[in-house]
């Protein structure tokens, strides 16, 4: 069965470019962004690994831990991250899983036959501190990730948990968001007494604080 939103990521030992990484206690009390790649020495996966380096500001300032896979050994991973910094200017600076055995990948059910039963989708798992998945894209193998949607989402998430509101289309942050419409107005007053703007009963929108 497919992991559903909500759920406990599954807990794995893998080793990485890093050293062995038991995935709960490698964690800890951050969010993770698990992702997986098709296949090293490809040119897809060369330029998404050299952005997640390059975001790793981004990442540290949102308490994320980032962790890159492919079903690849680990010396295939030493060879191909050297490519990475010469052809995009940014070393792997996050471990990358060598999950040769496919254990991982078939944990997280990152192999789809029906599109190619010898390498992984573009997965990406966001996990909360409390392990429970909040987020899953799938991309196909030629198709290079946004990470910048990627990024906006993770706020989307960790905004709407933080102060109990959703964000509408497009939304980025600074931009009003949407009060539940399991608040009542009475329970809103108390959670934004700056007050809101109502399109419709089930439609308020609010500026949040800086």
């Amino acid at each position: 069965m497919s992991l559903q939103l909500g759920q406990i990521a599954p807990d794995f030992e893998q080793e990485s470019t890093e050293g062995p990484i038991h995935f709960h206690a490698w964690l800890g009390k951050s969010w993770g962004l698990l992702f997986s790649h098709p296949k090293n020495f490809t040119p897809v996966c060369t330029t998404e690994l050299a952005e997640v380096a390059r975001l790793k500001p981004e990442w540290e300032k949102r308490n994320v831990k980032t962790l890159g896979l492919s079903v690849d050994p680990l010396e295939s991973h030493a060879e191909w991250a050297k490519d990475i910094a010469e052809t995009q200017g940014h070393a792997l600076n996050f471990p990358l899983l060598a999950d040769a055995d496919k254990r991982v990948a078939t944990l997280y059910d990152m192999i789809h036959p029906d599109s190619d039963p010898t390498v992984t989708v573009r997965a990406v798992f966001l996990i909360d501190p409390t392990k429970r998945i909040r987020l899953i894209l799938i991309y196909p193998p030629a198709a290079g990730r946004n990470f910048a949607e990627i990024v906006r989402a993770i706020d989307s998430v960790q905004t709407g948990d933080r102060a109990k509101v959703a964000t509408p289309v497009n939304w980025q942050p600074g931009e009003p968001v949407i009060i539940s419409p399991a608040l009542t107005n009475q329970q809103a007053k108390e959670h934004f007494p700056q007050g809101w703007r109502e399109l419709k009963p089930y439609l308020r929108m609010v500026d949040l604080p800086d």
